[in-house]
């Protein structure tokens, strides 16, 4: 146990107002409004005053569901397809418009390029046997790229991809 330094006291901090904890989280990294009303929520605080503080903040410009989805497609692009990062934004409760807004970055031509770069990355040579070839599919496929999109990258590569197996 740490003893107190000398000239502070040592009772508790007095409890964080709503707007206090949600700006101290926010100064860490960007949050959806969805998020950190659940993040405050689950520290106890009220939903009426929840609310007061989140629109507050907005006013304020402190919180943005836009700038948070364009940061989350920023950390995503070139990991995930734009299916799977959409999908992402929709389970952490970002407004469509906001989501859409930031997806709008992110266009379908370079989808098979980003896929290639991904697997490159990954495995760089083209699969040896059919096991092999359905791990490479299945990690793509993971990552939301469509089966299309997997089968294009493994036929560039130089494997036997038929259009039925996978």
């Amino acid at each position: 146990m740490r003893a107190a330094r000398p000239g502070r006291a040592t009772s508790a901090r007095p409890a964080l107002s709503i707007k206090a904890q949600a700006i101290r989280l926010l100064a860490r990294r960007e949050y959806g409004r969805a998020e950190l009303a659940a993040r405050l929520r689950a520290r106890g605080g009220d939903a009426e005053a929840i609310e007061r503080a989140l629109d507050e903040l907005t006013a304020q410009g402190y919180l943005s569901d836009r700038r948070y989805a364009d940061a989350l497609v920023h950390s995503r692009r070139g990991q995930f397809s734009r299916r799977a990062i959409a999908h992402e934004l929709r389970s952490r409760g970002v407004a469509d418009d906001a989501a859409r807004g930031a997806l709008d970055s992110l266009t379908a031509g370079e989808e098979l390029a980003e896929a290639t770069a991904l697997w490159t990355r990954r495995y760089g040579t083209a699969p040896r046997d059919e096991r092999e070839k359905a791990r490479q599919v299945r990690f793509l496929l993971s990552r939301g790229y469509s089966l299309s999109v997997a089968l294009r990258v493994l036929r560039a590569s130089g494997a036997r991809v038929d259009d039925e197996s996978g």
